[in-house]
């Protein structure tokens, strides 16, 4: 067994990122503060053009951040009072909060425990009228006016089936794509599409932790119709063309010329990164396998699950690869498994010095900010996703991390489970 020593192991190392293309950084850094433009100007528009084309869509739209992209994309659809938009309750905060901000009621719908992701077939059966335990609510199918499936982890939700719930039911889909730049999924028909390029709108964030990190806050919006696109354009420009002129109530969402800068350094090095994110992924497979630590899904996975869990299972759940066939690509933002006792599990870990985090300890609907809406008279709602918050624990994953000390990583659950 290795030894383990009393180096920390952090959940994401950026300075580790940042050494490996320190002068390539500080270059592109220098040179647009030498250049005195500070807002806008030739190097967003530089990155902009770059990501389009890395994602392959005619319109990429840098804005403020991750957050603001959902906001803007909602706004872009005239969303308001008395709408509704479908989304995931198993996620970060900013994908509820763009909805409730404009005064629409959040759906939240419980999502498919194998990837975490929002269940196709349950914001079905709710737009068919045949799931009626969202009545509390006060909220009809007819007043769905979007969808925003999330790509959680790094892995995309079932794209496939949610555009053709698009198309049957007119309703767009606004992809949060925050923690999947870079992932690909396989289509029946083997068309490999990729994260934030086939719904209406596509949503990123360069938040620093992300895969593509900025040094600060930062966030992108994919659209497919151009005079959508050109609406956003005008959104995040306080809603004015030409300038200080507006026919619309906008707000300030501009990317930073200084991120764009740095995120077009970053954006060279993405699929190296990508790649090892994934090996190391594989890697961790691996050794729990060979330790003897995997535990099969529960098989209240499949039906029959409630707000108290029946599994017994004493080993760790492994991140299962929905898309990873036929060219899809799980790319890792985070490593999660799943582990009965999670909350000590993380704590002996913390004890050690190895790094983790709980994405996400508390679902939506239980939020006290939507208390307000109905949520807490719905028994038993979102069962999968309130599982999950309960077991979901992040491991270290990032490109520069050692097989030595994932070994550490894997010898100390190991030893904490036993």
């Amino acid at each position: 067994m290795t030894q383990p020593d009393n180096k920390p192991i952090p959940l994401l190392d950026l300075q580790a990122q940042y050494d490996s293309i320190a002068t390539e950084l500080e270059s592109a850094a220098l040179q647009l503060m030498r250049s005195g433009q500070f807002i806008m100007g030739n190097p967003v528009a530089q990155f902009e053009s770059d990501i389009a084309g890395y994602l392959g869509v005619e319109n990429a739209i840098g804005c403020a951040s991750g957050s603001d992209a959902l906001l803007l994309a909602l706004m872009a659809l005239d969303i308001g009072p008395g709408d509704a938009v479908i989304t995931s309750p198993f996620t970060f905060f900013a994908t509820g909060g763009a909805i409730a901000r404009l005064g629409a009621t959040p759906v939240f719908i419980d999502i498919r425990p194998s990837d975490f992701n929002l269940d196709p077939a349950s914001v079905r059966r709710f737009l068919e009228g045949s799931n009626t335990r969202y009545q509390a609510l006060g909220v009809s199918p007819e007043q769905v006016k979007a969808i925003i499936p999330v790509h959680l982890y790094g892995q995309m939700a079932d794209m496939e089936k949610f555009l053709a719930i698009s198309k049957e039911f007119s309703i767009p889909l606004v992809e949060d794509a925050a923690q999947a730049i870079g992932a690909k999924q396989s289509f029946s028909d083997g068309c490999v599409v990729g994260a934030g390029v086939e719904g209406d709108f596509g949503c990123f964030s360069f938040f620093p932790s992300k895969n593509l990190g900025a040094f600060g806050d930062g966030g992108l919006i994919t659209v497919c119709d151009p005079e959508l696109a050109e609406k956003v354009r005008v959104l995040r420009l306080h809603g004015s063309k030409p300038k200080y002129y507006h026919r619309i109530v906008g707000i300030n969402s501009r990317l930073d010329t200084l991120q764009a800068a740095i995120l077009g350094v970053k954006l060279k090095h993405l699929d190296v990164w990508s790649a090892a994110r994934q090996e190391k992924a594989g890697f961790y497979n691996r050794l729990f396998t060979e330790a003897g630590l995997v535990s099969e899904a529960p098989a209240c996975w499949t039906g029959g699950c409630t707000s108290v869990c029946q599994w017994e299972g004493q080993g760790v759940v492994l991140p299962y690869e929905t898309v990873a066939l036929n060219g899809g690509a799980h790319i890792y933002h985070q490593y999660t498994i799943r582990v009965k006792n999670r909350d000590s599990l993380a704590q002996g870990l913390s004890d050690v010095g190895i790094g983790n985090s709980v994405y996400y300890p508390l679902c939506l609907h239980q939020q006290e900010c939507f208390t307000g809406l109905g949520y807490a008279g719905i028994k038993e709602l979102c069962p999968h996703a309130v599982c999950a918050s309960n077991q979901a624990l992040s491991l270290p994953i990032y490109p520069e991390l050692s097989q030595d000390d994932q070994r550490r990583v894997v010898e100390t659950i190991g030893q904490l489970l036993a």
